[in-house]
């Protein structure tokens, strides 16, 4: 995907975040508050496969690597599985950098709207000039985050368990469980890895 179109698609997706904060909550009662652009996208301009963002969302827990109930309903209402974009679904309740989602930009807020400079940075390759200049402690994120993933993995599985022979659909309840294993097997890997410290 060429950078431009990488852009455009961040920046039509923050229009139709500003659209859906509009419609009511009862038809979309998941609340995104912001989206943040992480990766390659703050870095020079060039050819990429995706556009990493993070939705940031108003709910007390966002399990790394999983969606909120609501998602996929707010995302088909955007369109969002035909866009090429890595999407990781985060609760505002949280900072939503970690390991992955280095010192990302917001490009939308509820409170701020479209940032505009922010979006112009982004086209011009000049993502590193409106990212954080600090980072947090990593090692305490990840350690914070692998708390949250565990008790959903272990609440998904204790679902699981329960729905496995029982009549209805099963594969909502397993996507769950994948998502919660993925999310948890990834935060075990990079603290036993370390693998954000090349990038202190």
């Amino acid at each position: 995907m060429k950078w431009n179109r990488a852009v455009q698609h961040v920046a039509d997706l923050a229009g139709a975040c500003a659209d859906m904060d509009t419609r009511p909550a009862a038809i979309f009662p998941l609340r995104v508050v912001g989206l943040w652009v992480a990766g390659e996208l703050l870095g020079p301009p060039r050819d990429v496969e995706t556009a990493l963002v993070a939705l940031e969302v108003d709910v007390p827990e966002v399990p790394w690597l999983t969606e909120p109930k609501g998602a996929a309903h707010w995302g088909q209402a955007v369109r969002l599985p035909q866009l090429p974009l890595t999407v990781r679904w985060r609760s505002a309740h949280a900072p939503v950098w970690n390991h992955v989602l280095d010192r990302p930009v917001p490009v939308w807020t509820r409170a701020g709207g479209v940032d505009e400079g922010a979006l112009a940075a982004l086209r011009d390759g000049e993502g590193e000039r409106v990212r954080p200049a600090e980072r947090g402690d990593v090692a305490q994120r990840v350690a914070e985050e692998l708390g949250i993933s565990h008790r959903a993995l272990s609440a998904s599985t204790d679902e699981y368990r329960e729905r496995r022979y029982k009549p209805g659909k099963l594969e909502p309840v397993a996507d769950a469980l994948w998502r919660a294993a993925e999310g948890y097997l990834d935060l075990v890997s990079a603290q036993a890895e370390r693998s954000w410290s090349d990038q202190v």
